[in-house]
């Protein structure tokens, strides 16, 4: 169930939808952290290429697509080595979604504790009590 925010400026000619960059980013989330994309929420944000600085100079100036990617994810669910995966597929896919990327473009992933972090008015932590207190009908016949 993860939030996940995009914020990019494309350097070409006809952008990708911002549907392409959510299923991308969807897609990546799914297949690497195995993240449920049907409890995954994505916001995608536009920036004006004139409007992004990196290294004091705008990424217009630069002719430089940029990406700032957020993901927050329950605390303990992935391994480094899924994390260090995602960050560099995604650098790479939503590269070639939205042009050269300037090297300052970022996935930022965090990590947040179950007790502090939900969805629907639930936290992760109460429902995975709920799944672990929860007994299979044919471990009641026994």
């Amino acid at each position: 169930m993860p939030l996940i925010t995009v914020q990019y400026s494309s350097t070409k000619d006809v952008p990708p939808t911002k549907a392409e960059i959510a299923a991308t980013v969807s897609e990546l989330s799914s297949n690497i952290l195995h993240k449920d994309p049907k409890v995954t929420a994505i916001i995608v944000q536009a920036v004006e290429a004139s409007d992004w600085f990196a290294g004091g100079r705008s990424l217009a100036e630069q002719k430089l697509a940029s990406v700032w990617l957020d993901i927050h994810i329950t605390d303990g669910t992935n391994s480094k080595d899924e994390k260090a995966e995602f960050i560099a597929a995604t650098v790479e896919r939503v590269g070639e979604l939205l042009g050269p990327l300037h090297t300052e473009s970022y996935v930022h992933v965090h990590e947040v504790r179950a007790d502090a972090y939900g969805f629907g008015g639930l936290t992760q932590e109460r429902r995975y009590i709920a799944r672990k207190l929860w007994i299979p009908p044919y471990q009641l016949a026994v």
